[in-house]
């Protein structure tokens, strides 16, 4: 990765709450991962009596993650990064992986990736749609309600024109445990 320039992949809250400043956004595709939400929130969306869960990429060969690319202003850059990491790596069970993505626009470039660490506790290998469903409902934690995250990061993906079914089949069920 360039030191002039620094990518980095969103695949959920960071596609609308980033928290850093950027000088360029783009839908990107990151292939050979899914979005999914596979990872017990201790701290940010639930807590450790109460898990709630949030998205990770997951490893998958025959997949591809439609997200949002942020190429990181340069003027704080060593600081921006450290708060990044301070919010994505709070409980180590994400690992930050760097991984080319195809931007919209057909550039490739090197960007840092938040993935999963299957080897984690927080992770959960396989857990049906309304199972997820029932648990983020009943979930919150340090960043706020678990739904919350969920329906924010459907409503943006909607908006950028991305299209996930199982985030759509979530928002949905979530919807209606919550009333």
């Amino acid at each position: 990765m360039s030191t002039n320039e620094v990518w980095v992949f969103g695949y959920g809250s960071l596609i609308w709450n980033p928290e850093f400043p950027f000088e360029e956004r783009q839908i990107a595709e990151l292939a050979g991962f899914q979005r999914r939400f596979c990872m017990l929130s201790i701290h940010h969306r639930g807590t450790p009596e109460r898990p709630g869960l949030v998205l990770a990429l997951d490893h998958r060969d025959e997949s591809c993650c439609t997200g949002v690319a942020f190429r990181l202003a340069r003027a704080n850059l060593d600081a921006d990064l450290e708060r990044l990491r301070e919010r994505e790596l709070v409980s180590s069970a994400y690992v930050e992986e760097v991984h080319d993505v195809l931007l919209e626009d057909g550039r490739r470039v090197d960007a840092l990736c938040y993935v999963v660490d299957r080897d984690h506790p927080q992770y959960v290998a396989e857990q049906s749609l309304i199972d997820q469903a029932t648990q983020i409902a009943q979930s919150v934690g340090g960043r706020g309600p678990n739904p919350e995250y969920l329906f924010e990061t459907y409503r943006t993906l909607n908006t950028l024109g991305i299209d996930d079914p199982d985030l759509a089949f979530l928002d949905r069920e979530v919807r209606k445990l919550i009333g």
